[in-house]
């Protein structure tokens, strides 16, 4: 059977608004018994946050454990790098909180790790900070690059990407991404609902995560258009991926998992 990845912000909604289709391939997902994941690089909230933005938008039966945010794949990347450590982050409260459940500190005084996600919040005294404690021998990590995010109005607006851009800018060092293409981060979602790549479905709407992500894990590839990249776009990138869409309201499951089984004999 064919299992999905998907990403949500660009391919599922945009802001506050449901991509067309998007309610009926959710129930679609979960009335056919079809193994999925929502994978994104959104570190700002957590699972049971993204649940809840689910219901309000009309896509009821999804569960928490459907959901794998960059902020949970970040905590777990740095407790198995360090147990009990400390960090000072500069991001929201999903971000935190995953920090602590995993046993985190959070402290501006001497931590080992310097954790970045995206925040409505940031300003300069959070910058400075950054840049001191990094130069002092904090180590630098990201929850993810996406330098911006899609809005329901059809614009954007910036995401972490940008502030790890000034941090890096300042102190000269490069952060380590945990979030989407990094393979940890696939690698968990795939073993998160026992999926093997070759009958998986990566969808998302950026190029430079969710389908390098995808294609990195050896996954089939999805790009839908009504986030991130356009048509345009896609001859800035020397990869491509399998099936290209307007919106998650045009994939049909059936006829991929028919084209999967073909490519397997």
């Amino acid at each position: 059977m064919i299992s999905v990845i998907s990403d949500m912000d660009g391919v599922i909604y945009r802001g506050y608004q449901l991509v067309p289709g998007a309610k009926e391939f959710v129930n679609n997902l979960i009335k056919n018994k079809i193994p999925f994941l929502f994978l994104t690089n959104n570190a700002e909230q957590t699972p049971i946050d993204l649940k809840r933005k689910l219901e309000a938008l009309g896509i009821d039966g999804v569960e928490a454990n459907n959901f794998f945010t960059a902020a949970q794949a970040t905590a777990l990347f740095l407790k198995s790098q360090l147990d009990n450590g400390t960090a000072y982050v500069i991001g929201a409260g999903g971000l935190v909180n995953e920090l602590y459940n995993v046993g985190y500190s959070i402290t501006e005084s001497s931590p080992e790790y310097v954790v970045i996600g995206k925040t409505t919040a940031f300003n300069f005294d959070m910058l400075k900070k950054a840049i001191q404690l990094i130069n002092k021998g904090a180590k630098f990590i990201g929850a993810n690059p996406d330098v911006v995010d899609p809005m329901a109005d059809g614009t954007m607006e910036p995401a972490v990407g940008a502030i790890l851009a000034a941090v890096e800018a300042a102190t000269g060092k490069k952060p380590y991404i945990v979030g989407k293409p990094n393979a940890i981060m696939m690698s968990i979602a795939k073993n998160k609902i026992h999926a093997h790549s070759e009958s998986t479905l990566m969808i998302g709407d950026r190029m430079d995560t969710d389908i390098l992500g995808g294609l990195g894990a050896g996954m089939k590839t999805a790009l839908v258009l009504s986030g991130v990249t356009t048509m345009e776009m896609l001859k800035d990138f020397p990869y491509r991926p399998n099936y290209i869409f307007n919106n998650i309201g045009e994939i049909n499951l059936n006829d991929i998992e028919e084209s999967m089984a073909i490519d397997l004999q």
